[in-house]
């Protein structure tokens, strides 16, 4: 008897488990859910590497205000563009190589404004 009901109560845990485990994650879900079509962790690693430049150069001194202004505006540019690719659910190839394609573009932008001979004055 005892062992009747211990072979029903697995097989109906089993039972159970089975159609949650075959179960496809909530739309929109962060971990799993998005399509990998639109996830791309390059572009936004980039986009916080830049981000961190950017920063870094205002509080050396490398950059100047305007120049600091300029950059973030270009990287926010950069993110509508991606907000817009990744509306429609898919980010073609197309539109990623675009977005690597700008992001070289500020990168290069960072390099070039944080080497010239411009420099904030320091306040003493």
């Amino acid at each position: 008897m005892k062992r009747s009901i211990l072979l029903s109560l697995v097989v109906l845990s089993g039972a159970l488990a089975a159609p949650a485990a075959n179960a496809a994650p909530a739309p929109g879900h962060r971990c799993c859910g998005a399509p990998l079509a639109v996830r791309d962790p390059a572009v936004n690693r980039r986009q916080h590497v830049q981000g961190d430049r950017i920063r870094q150069g205002a509080r050396s001194g490398e950059l100047t205000r305007a120049e600091t202004r300029g950059l973030f505006q270009q990287r926010r540019g950069i993110r509508q563009d991606e907000r817009l690719y990744k509306s429609d659910g898919v980010l073609t190839r197309a539109e990623r190589r675009d977005l690597h394609g700008q992001l070289n573009g500020l990168s290069r932008d960072i390099y070039a404004q944080k080497h010239d001979a411009e420099r904030r004055p320091r306040a003493w």
